[in-house]
Protein backbone atom coordinates (compact mmCIF):
# COMPACT_ATOMS: atom_id res chain seq x y z
CA UNK A 1 0.00 0.00 0.00
CA UNK A 2 1.43 3.34 -1.06
CA UNK A 3 2.14 6.09 1.44
CA UNK A 4 -0.58 8.76 1.66
CA UNK A 5 -0.05 11.92 -0.38
CA UNK A 6 -1.13 15.45 0.38
CA UNK A 7 -3.82 16.99 -1.82
CA UNK A 8 -1.34 19.32 -3.49
CA UNK A 9 1.14 16.51 -4.16
CA UNK A 10 -1.63 14.40 -5.63
CA UNK A 11 -2.78 17.19 -7.94
CA UNK A 12 0.79 17.86 -9.05
CA UNK A 13 1.91 14.24 -9.51
CA UNK A 14 -1.10 12.02 -10.19
CA UNK A 15 -4.01 11.68 -12.58
CA UNK A 16 -6.97 10.13 -10.72
CA UNK A 17 -9.41 7.81 -12.51
CA UNK A 18 -12.93 8.16 -11.17
CA UNK A 19 -16.13 6.29 -11.95
CA UNK A 20 -17.48 8.99 -14.23
CA UNK A 21 -14.43 11.09 -15.07
CA UNK A 22 -10.72 11.77 -14.76
CA UNK A 23 -9.27 14.29 -12.30
CA UNK A 24 -6.06 16.34 -12.26
CA UNK A 25 -5.55 16.35 -16.01
CA UNK A 26 -4.73 20.06 -16.18
CA UNK A 27 -1.17 21.35 -16.28
CA UNK A 28 0.13 22.56 -12.94
CA UNK A 29 3.92 22.61 -13.38
CA UNK A 30 4.51 26.33 -13.73
CA UNK A 31 6.04 28.71 -11.15
CA UNK A 32 3.78 30.19 -8.49
CA UNK A 33 0.86 27.83 -9.00
CA UNK A 34 1.03 26.55 -5.41
CA UNK A 35 2.33 28.51 -2.39
CA UNK A 36 5.39 26.91 -0.88
CA UNK A 37 6.28 24.88 -3.99
CA UNK A 38 9.15 25.92 -6.22
CA UNK A 39 8.11 24.68 -9.66
CA UNK A 40 10.63 26.69 -11.67
CA UNK A 41 12.48 24.57 -14.21
CA UNK A 42 16.09 23.95 -13.30
CA UNK A 43 18.63 22.05 -15.40
CA UNK A 44 20.47 20.53 -12.43
CA UNK A 45 17.19 19.40 -10.87
CA UNK A 46 16.14 17.87 -14.19
CA UNK A 47 19.43 15.95 -14.44
CA UNK A 48 18.85 14.46 -10.99
CA UNK A 49 15.27 13.35 -11.61
CA UNK A 50 15.30 12.29 -15.27
CA UNK A 51 15.89 8.57 -15.77
CA UNK A 52 15.49 5.93 -18.49
CA UNK A 53 14.74 2.40 -17.35
CA UNK A 54 15.05 -0.45 -19.84
CA UNK A 55 12.35 -2.94 -18.88
CA UNK A 56 12.55 -5.52 -21.66
CA UNK A 57 14.58 -6.13 -24.79
CA UNK A 58 14.75 -8.98 -27.27
CA UNK A 59 15.21 -9.45 -30.99
CA UNK A 60 11.99 -7.65 -31.91
CA UNK A 61 11.04 -5.41 -28.98
CA UNK A 62 12.54 -2.68 -26.84
CA UNK A 63 10.48 -1.44 -23.88
CA UNK A 64 11.72 1.36 -21.66
CA UNK A 65 10.39 4.00 -19.28
CA UNK A 66 11.11 7.72 -19.46
CA UNK A 67 10.78 9.22 -15.99
CA UNK A 68 10.79 12.86 -14.94
CA UNK A 69 9.80 14.61 -18.19
CA UNK A 70 6.78 16.53 -19.40
CA UNK A 71 4.16 15.01 -21.69
CA UNK A 72 5.07 17.47 -24.43
CA UNK A 73 8.56 15.94 -24.68
CA UNK A 74 7.24 12.37 -24.90
CA UNK A 75 4.72 13.46 -27.51
CA UNK A 76 7.46 15.25 -29.46
CA UNK A 77 9.41 11.99 -29.71
CA UNK A 78 6.26 10.16 -30.82
CA UNK A 79 5.49 12.64 -33.58
CA UNK A 80 9.10 12.82 -34.73
CA UNK A 81 9.27 9.04 -34.98
CA UNK A 82 6.10 8.99 -37.04
CA UNK A 83 6.82 11.83 -39.39
CA UNK A 84 10.38 13.15 -39.33
CA UNK A 85 12.89 10.30 -39.06
CA UNK A 86 13.97 9.68 -42.68
CA UNK A 87 14.01 6.30 -44.41
CA UNK A 88 14.43 4.95 -47.93
CA UNK A 89 11.27 3.93 -49.81
CA UNK A 90 10.20 3.22 -53.38
CA UNK A 91 9.22 6.51 -55.02
CA UNK A 92 9.29 5.84 -58.78
CA UNK A 93 8.04 2.64 -60.41
CA UNK A 94 8.85 1.99 -64.08
CA UNK A 95 6.55 -0.77 -65.36
CA UNK A 96 7.93 -2.27 -68.57
CA UNK A 97 5.56 -5.23 -68.59
CA UNK A 98 2.58 -6.13 -66.42
CA UNK A 99 0.25 -8.80 -67.76
CA UNK A 100 -1.14 -9.74 -64.34
CA UNK A 101 -4.67 -8.90 -63.26
CA UNK A 102 -3.38 -6.15 -60.96
CA UNK A 103 -3.57 -2.66 -62.42
CA UNK A 104 -0.34 -0.71 -62.78
CA UNK A 105 -1.42 1.90 -60.22
CA UNK A 106 -2.32 -0.72 -57.59
CA UNK A 107 0.93 -2.58 -58.18
CA UNK A 108 2.97 0.62 -57.86
CA UNK A 109 1.16 1.49 -54.62
CA UNK A 110 1.82 -1.98 -53.15
CA UNK A 111 5.49 -1.78 -54.08
CA UNK A 112 5.82 1.67 -52.51
CA UNK A 113 4.64 0.36 -49.14
CA UNK A 114 7.23 -2.44 -48.98
CA UNK A 115 9.81 -1.53 -46.26
CA UNK A 116 13.31 -1.32 -47.76
CA UNK A 117 16.34 -2.30 -45.69
CA UNK A 118 18.77 0.54 -46.35
CA UNK A 119 20.42 2.98 -43.97
CA UNK A 120 19.08 6.44 -44.92
CA UNK A 121 22.02 8.14 -43.20
CA UNK A 122 24.24 6.94 -46.05
CA UNK A 123 22.19 8.72 -48.71
CA UNK A 124 21.30 12.30 -49.61
CA UNK A 125 17.88 13.75 -50.35
CA UNK A 126 17.17 13.64 -54.07
CA UNK A 127 16.64 16.93 -55.84
CA UNK A 128 13.07 16.93 -57.23
CA UNK A 129 14.32 18.62 -60.40
CA UNK A 130 16.73 15.77 -61.22
CA UNK A 131 15.39 13.40 -63.84
CA UNK A 132 17.92 10.65 -63.17
CA UNK A 133 19.05 9.37 -59.81
CA UNK A 134 22.68 8.95 -58.76
CA UNK A 135 24.51 6.56 -56.46
CA UNK A 136 24.35 9.05 -53.59
CA UNK A 137 20.57 9.58 -53.60
CA UNK A 138 18.90 6.60 -55.31
CA UNK A 139 18.61 2.84 -54.86
CA UNK A 140 17.52 0.87 -57.92
CA UNK A 141 15.52 -2.35 -57.54
CA UNK A 142 14.07 -4.78 -60.06
CA UNK A 143 11.15 -7.20 -60.01
CA UNK A 144 11.17 -9.61 -62.95
CA UNK A 145 8.99 -12.72 -62.65
CA UNK A 146 7.23 -14.90 -65.23
CA UNK A 147 4.76 -17.66 -64.43
CA UNK A 148 4.94 -20.97 -66.34
CA UNK A 149 3.36 -24.40 -66.07
CA UNK A 150 5.16 -27.04 -64.09
CA UNK A 151 5.97 -29.88 -66.50
CA UNK A 152 6.40 -32.27 -63.57
CA UNK A 153 3.03 -31.55 -61.97
CA UNK A 154 0.78 -34.58 -61.26
CA UNK A 155 -1.92 -35.01 -63.92
CA UNK A 156 -4.76 -35.13 -61.40
CA UNK A 157 -3.54 -32.20 -59.30
CA UNK A 158 -5.58 -29.02 -58.84
CA UNK A 159 -3.18 -27.28 -56.45
CA UNK A 160 -1.67 -24.12 -58.00
CA UNK A 161 1.51 -24.74 -56.02
CA UNK A 162 2.00 -27.95 -57.98
CA UNK A 163 0.62 -26.80 -61.33
CA UNK A 164 2.52 -23.53 -61.75
CA UNK A 165 5.99 -22.12 -61.27
CA UNK A 166 6.49 -18.57 -59.92
CA UNK A 167 2.75 -18.05 -59.58
CA UNK A 168 3.16 -16.24 -56.23
CA UNK A 169 5.19 -13.04 -56.40
CA UNK A 170 6.71 -12.04 -53.07
CA UNK A 171 8.80 -9.09 -51.93
CA UNK A 172 11.74 -11.50 -51.77
CA UNK A 173 11.71 -11.55 -55.58
CA UNK A 174 12.79 -7.89 -55.61
CA UNK A 175 16.49 -7.65 -56.46
CA UNK A 176 18.93 -4.80 -55.94
CA UNK A 177 20.57 -3.27 -59.03
CA UNK A 178 23.61 -1.25 -57.85
CA UNK A 179 24.19 2.16 -59.41
CA UNK A 180 27.73 3.45 -59.98
CA UNK A 181 30.02 2.32 -57.15
CA UNK A 182 27.20 1.16 -54.85
CA UNK A 183 28.24 -2.49 -55.26
CA UNK A 184 31.56 -1.70 -53.55
CA UNK A 185 30.32 0.90 -51.04
CA UNK A 186 27.36 -1.18 -49.84
CA UNK A 187 28.85 -4.63 -50.35
CA UNK A 188 27.90 -5.74 -46.83
CA UNK A 189 24.65 -3.78 -46.53
CA UNK A 190 22.32 -6.42 -48.07
CA UNK A 191 20.02 -3.78 -49.52
CA UNK A 192 16.52 -5.04 -50.29
CA UNK A 193 13.09 -5.58 -48.72
CA UNK A 194 13.03 -5.96 -44.94
CA UNK A 195 10.65 -8.92 -45.23
CA UNK A 196 10.76 -11.38 -48.08
CA UNK A 197 7.31 -12.91 -47.54
CA UNK A 198 5.08 -9.95 -48.48
CA UNK A 199 2.69 -11.12 -51.22
CA UNK A 200 2.68 -8.66 -54.12
CA UNK A 201 0.73 -10.47 -56.85
CA UNK A 202 -0.51 -13.82 -58.10
CA UNK A 203 0.21 -14.91 -61.65
CA UNK A 204 -0.95 -17.58 -64.04
CA UNK A 205 0.95 -19.16 -66.97
CA UNK A 206 1.91 -16.54 -69.54
CA UNK A 207 1.59 -13.64 -67.12
CA UNK A 208 4.71 -11.75 -66.07
CA UNK A 209 5.99 -8.68 -64.28
CA UNK A 210 8.97 -6.59 -65.37
CA UNK A 211 9.36 -3.61 -63.09
CA UNK A 212 12.24 -1.29 -62.14
CA UNK A 213 11.94 0.80 -58.96
CA UNK A 214 13.83 3.81 -57.62
CA UNK A 215 14.10 4.28 -53.84
CA UNK A 216 14.75 7.74 -52.47
CA UNK A 217 15.14 9.30 -49.04
CA UNK A 218 12.07 10.86 -47.46
CA UNK A 219 10.08 11.41 -44.26
CA UNK A 220 6.68 10.27 -43.09
CA UNK A 221 5.38 13.84 -43.17
CA UNK A 222 5.54 13.64 -46.98
CA UNK A 223 4.17 10.08 -47.31
CA UNK A 224 3.37 7.30 -44.85
CA UNK A 225 5.64 4.87 -46.74
CA UNK A 226 8.67 6.78 -45.40
CA UNK A 227 7.60 6.37 -41.76
CA UNK A 228 10.02 4.01 -39.93
CA UNK A 229 7.34 2.90 -37.47
CA UNK A 230 3.97 1.24 -37.94
CA UNK A 231 2.61 2.68 -34.68
CA UNK A 232 3.98 5.01 -32.04
CA UNK A 233 2.15 5.80 -28.82
CA UNK A 234 2.79 6.39 -25.14
CA UNK A 235 0.90 5.87 -21.92
CA UNK A 236 1.28 6.93 -18.31
CA UNK A 237 2.27 4.39 -15.70
CA UNK A 238 -0.88 3.08 -13.96
CA UNK A 239 -0.97 3.24 -10.17
CA UNK A 240 -3.31 1.09 -8.08
CA UNK A 241 -3.63 1.72 -4.34
CA UNK A 242 -5.57 -0.57 -2.01
CA UNK A 243 -7.08 1.64 0.67
CA UNK A 244 -7.60 -1.26 3.07
CA UNK A 245 -6.98 -4.99 3.30
CA UNK A 246 -9.14 -6.95 0.87
CA UNK A 247 -9.46 -10.69 1.49
CA UNK A 248 -11.55 -13.75 0.80
CA UNK A 249 -14.19 -13.68 -1.93
CA UNK A 250 -13.72 -9.92 -2.39
CA UNK A 251 -10.04 -10.49 -3.16
CA UNK A 252 -10.92 -13.04 -5.84
CA UNK A 253 -13.38 -10.65 -7.49
CA UNK A 254 -10.86 -7.81 -7.25
CA UNK A 255 -8.29 -9.91 -9.10
CA UNK A 256 -10.75 -10.59 -11.94
CA UNK A 257 -11.42 -6.86 -12.33
CA UNK A 258 -7.88 -6.19 -13.57
CA UNK A 259 -5.66 -7.49 -16.34
CA UNK A 260 -3.81 -10.76 -15.63
CA UNK A 261 -0.76 -10.23 -13.45
CA UNK A 262 -1.89 -6.95 -11.86
CA UNK A 263 -3.50 -8.38 -8.69
CA UNK A 264 -2.44 -11.64 -7.07
CA UNK A 265 -3.83 -13.52 -4.10
CA UNK A 266 -1.33 -14.16 -1.32
CA UNK A 267 -1.67 -16.36 1.75
CA UNK A 268 -1.20 -14.25 4.89
CA UNK A 269 -1.63 -16.18 8.14
CA UNK A 270 -4.06 -18.55 6.44
CA UNK A 271 -6.09 -15.75 4.81
CA UNK A 272 -6.37 -15.00 1.09
CA UNK A 273 -5.30 -11.36 0.74
CA UNK A 274 -5.18 -9.30 -2.47
CA UNK A 275 -1.89 -7.60 -3.32
CA UNK A 276 -0.91 -5.28 -6.17
CA UNK A 277 1.91 -7.13 -7.95
CA UNK A 278 2.47 -5.27 -11.25
CA UNK A 279 0.32 -2.21 -11.90
CA UNK A 280 2.04 -1.46 -15.26
CA UNK A 281 0.10 -4.37 -16.80
CA UNK A 282 -3.23 -2.67 -16.07
CA UNK A 283 -5.23 -1.33 -19.03
CA UNK A 284 -7.14 1.13 -16.81
CA UNK A 285 -10.51 -0.36 -17.72
CA UNK A 286 -11.96 0.78 -14.35
CA UNK A 287 -13.96 -2.44 -14.15
CA UNK A 288 -13.55 -2.44 -10.36
CA UNK A 289 -15.64 0.73 -10.11
CA UNK A 290 -18.70 -1.23 -11.24
CA UNK A 291 -18.69 -3.18 -7.96
CA UNK A 292 -20.34 -1.20 -5.14
CA UNK A 293 -18.50 -3.06 -2.40
CA UNK A 294 -15.06 -2.67 -4.06
CA UNK A 295 -14.99 0.77 -5.66
CA UNK A 296 -14.36 2.58 -2.37
CA UNK A 297 -11.56 0.20 -1.40
CA UNK A 298 -9.34 0.92 -4.42
CA UNK A 299 -7.81 4.13 -5.74
CA UNK A 300 -6.90 4.23 -9.44
CA UNK A 301 -4.44 6.73 -10.82
CA UNK A 302 -1.63 7.36 -13.25
CA UNK A 303 1.79 8.84 -12.54
CA UNK A 304 2.02 12.12 -14.44
CA UNK A 305 5.68 11.97 -15.42
CA UNK A 306 6.32 8.26 -16.00
CA UNK A 307 6.04 7.29 -19.67
CA UNK A 308 6.20 3.66 -20.80
CA UNK A 309 7.76 3.27 -24.27
CA UNK A 310 7.80 0.12 -26.40
CA UNK A 311 9.59 -0.28 -29.75
CA UNK A 312 8.87 -3.37 -31.83
CA UNK A 313 11.54 -3.96 -34.43
CA UNK A 314 13.94 -6.55 -35.87
CA UNK A 315 17.01 -5.68 -33.84
CA UNK A 316 18.09 -5.92 -30.24
CA UNK A 317 21.15 -3.69 -30.48
CA UNK A 318 20.82 -1.26 -27.57
CA UNK A 319 24.05 0.69 -27.77
CA UNK A 320 22.31 3.99 -27.08
CA UNK A 321 21.13 2.78 -23.66
CA UNK A 322 24.11 0.71 -22.53
CA UNK A 323 25.25 3.30 -19.96
CA UNK A 324 21.80 4.20 -18.59
CA UNK A 325 20.71 2.91 -15.17
CA UNK A 326 18.34 -0.02 -15.09
CA UNK A 327 17.12 -0.06 -11.48
CA UNK A 328 14.60 2.61 -10.52
CA UNK A 329 12.90 0.90 -7.61
CA UNK A 330 14.13 3.48 -5.09
CA UNK A 331 13.19 6.56 -7.10
CA UNK A 332 10.62 8.98 -5.68
CA UNK A 333 7.25 9.15 -7.46
CA UNK A 334 7.75 10.99 -10.75
CA UNK A 335 5.82 11.51 -13.96
CA UNK A 336 6.34 8.36 -15.99
CA UNK A 337 5.29 7.80 -19.59
CA UNK A 338 4.86 4.43 -21.29
CA UNK A 339 5.46 4.81 -25.04
CA UNK A 340 4.71 2.12 -27.63
CA UNK A 341 6.42 2.14 -31.01
CA UNK A 342 6.14 -0.66 -33.57
CA UNK A 343 8.93 -0.44 -36.13
CA UNK A 344 8.75 -1.60 -39.74
CA UNK A 345 12.18 -3.16 -39.28
CA UNK A 346 14.07 -0.68 -41.47
CA UNK A 347 16.15 0.59 -38.55
CA UNK A 348 16.87 -0.95 -35.12
CA UNK A 349 15.15 0.68 -32.12
CA UNK A 350 18.25 2.37 -30.71
CA UNK A 351 18.88 4.05 -34.08
CA UNK A 352 15.25 5.22 -34.24
CA UNK A 353 15.53 6.85 -30.82
CA UNK A 354 18.91 8.38 -31.65
CA UNK A 355 17.62 9.85 -34.89
CA UNK A 356 14.52 11.22 -33.15
CA UNK A 357 16.74 12.90 -30.56
CA UNK A 358 18.90 14.40 -33.32
CA UNK A 359 15.84 15.78 -35.07
CA UNK A 360 14.58 17.33 -31.83
CA UNK A 361 18.00 18.87 -31.16
CA UNK A 362 18.10 20.40 -34.63
CA UNK A 363 14.62 21.85 -34.11
CA UNK A 364 15.72 23.44 -30.82
CA UNK A 365 18.85 24.86 -32.42
CA UNK A 366 16.82 26.32 -35.26
CA UNK A 367 14.39 27.89 -32.81
CA UNK A 368 17.22 29.44 -30.78
CA UNK A 369 18.75 30.81 -33.99
CA UNK A 370 15.44 32.40 -34.92
CA UNK A 371 15.21 33.99 -31.48
CA UNK A 372 18.74 35.41 -31.80
CA UNK A 373 17.93 36.84 -35.23
CA UNK A 374 14.71 38.39 -33.89
CA UNK A 375 16.64 40.08 -31.06
CA UNK A 376 19.17 41.46 -33.53
CA UNK A 377 16.39 42.94 -35.66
Amino acid sequence: MAAPMSNVDEIRNRVILGEFGVKNVHTTDYPGNYPGYDDTWDLEKFKKTFRIDIVHSDEDTLEFDMIGIDASIANAFRRILLAEVPTMAIEKVFIYNNTSIIQDEILAHRLGLVPIKADPRLFEYRNPEDQEGTEIDTIQLQLKVKCTRNPRAPKDSSDPKELYLNHMVYSGDIKWLPIGNQADVFADAKIGPVHGDILLAQLRPGQELDVVMHCVKGIGKDHAKFSPVATASYRLLPEITLLQTIEGEQAERLKRCFSPGVIEIQNVNGRKVAKVVNSRLDTCSREVLRHDDLKNLVKLGRVRDHFICTFTTKSNELGLFDDLPYALSNLPPLLIFLVSVESTGILPPDVLVTEAINVLISKCQKFLTELDMAEMD
